[in-house]
């Protein structure tokens, strides 16, 4: 295949009208969207409440104050998370050309909040910005255990393997990060961080992993063309001169920073890495710099929503929201795998 008919192929492949229409109308969703988070909960506050608390804060006013502290970086908080989970499956379905990729479920979550239940264990006490960096080196952690336990087998590591590697290697870091908890009665403290959701974040959290995930992102935004031409598979890549070894290296950075970065402020959430890129290709095509934008816009609103859901469901307790990703994505988790004609 030649250069010419690859940029033909992306030419035919990639909506850019679509993924510009999907930028705009998902920005200004997003704004209603946090308008809307900011609003709703324990006590509902009309959105004029909310405008003053933002832009005209008053701190004698109850409202304003609980909007301030706990609503607002809430909701900061859904639509960074959102865009680091569903940006880091994008690159990883890419790379790997595995549309089953995800930080959750190929057990890179898993290994971040093991290295998080060790510093709990071992590091009391410690900074928010150090159990962030703790995060990364147990994504990282886990990222190296899951390629070396999956490429063990006889015929290489196919997508489903690699699923399967991350499932094992997965359920292992769990089972050792609850026998912490236990062995060092941590179970309150992790609790929180096994469930997954956002309603404890404060403003020193969005302080510290903010420009953890813009960086991310960033670096997503100057890969992507990059990744475009590795998901089209790495003989191709290579053919067209592209250093795969180093477009993967840095791809796996990027991921390891935003799955990190999330995981350490939220916990394991999983399934938002896998639904959204898949949506996003349907909408936009096969270019990953249409991909990688739209997907971090369509993570945080999505995130979002499903986080006003699970205040609404049952008021005034809060249902948890990895339970509302859960009940969405194994479904179509199970949907992909069917139609997923590889070999084991």
């Amino acid at each position: 295949m030649t250069k010419t008919t690859i940029n033909e192929s992306e030419k035919i492949h990639s909506r850019p009208f679509t993924a510009f229409f999907i930028i705009i109308a998902g920005c200004v969703a997003l704004v209603f969207g946090l308008a809307l988070s900011i609003s709703v909960g324990a006590a509902d506050i009309d959105l004029r409440t909310v405008w003053e608390a933002v832009f005209q804060f008053n701190p004698d006013k109850e409202g304003h104050t609980v909007i301030q502290e706990i609503r607002l970086p809430r909701s900061l908080a859904d639509v960074l998370v959102g865009a680091s989970f569903s940006v880091a499956g994008a690159i990883m379905q890419g790379m790997t050309r595995n549309p089953l990729a995800d930080s959750g479920l190929l057990g890179i979550n898993a290994g971040a909040i093991f290295m998080v239940a060790l510093c709990f264990a071992f590091l009391p006490g410690i900074s928010y910005n150090t159990l962030m960096l703790f995060s990364f080196i147990g994504a990282g952690l886990s990222l190296a255990l899951i390629y070396g336990v999956g490429s063990l087998a006889k015929n290489g590591l196919s997508p489903v393997r690699l699923v399967l590697a991350g499932a094992a290697v997965s359920a292992l870091l769990t089972a050792l990060s609850e026998g912490i908890a236990i062995y060092f009665n941590l179970s309150q403290d992790l609790a929180f961080w096994y469930a997954g959701g956002v309603a404890g974040i404060q403003w020193l959290q969005i302080k510290y992993m903010f420009p953890w995930i813009m960086a991310g992102l960033i670096g997503a935004m100057f890969l992507s063309p990059s990744i475009t031409v590795l998901s089209l598979g790495e003989e191709i890549a290579t053919g067209l001169g592209q250093r795969t070894r180093l477009v993967k290296l840095a791809s796996v950075l990027v991921v390891l920073i935003l799955a990190g970065a999330a995981v350490s402020a939220v916990g394991p959430i999983g399934f938002v890495g896998l639904l959204i890129p898949h949506l996003t290709r349907f909408l936009v095509g096969v270019d990953y710099r249409y991909i990688i934008p739209c997907s971090a816009i369509l993570g945080g609103l999505f995130m979002t929503i499903a986080d006003i859901g699970a205040r609404m469901i049952n008021p005034p307790y809060e249902t948890p929201i990895g339970f509302i990703f859960a009940l969405i994505g194994v479904p179509f988790f199970l949907y992909v795998a069917r139609n997923e004609r590889r070999a084991f």
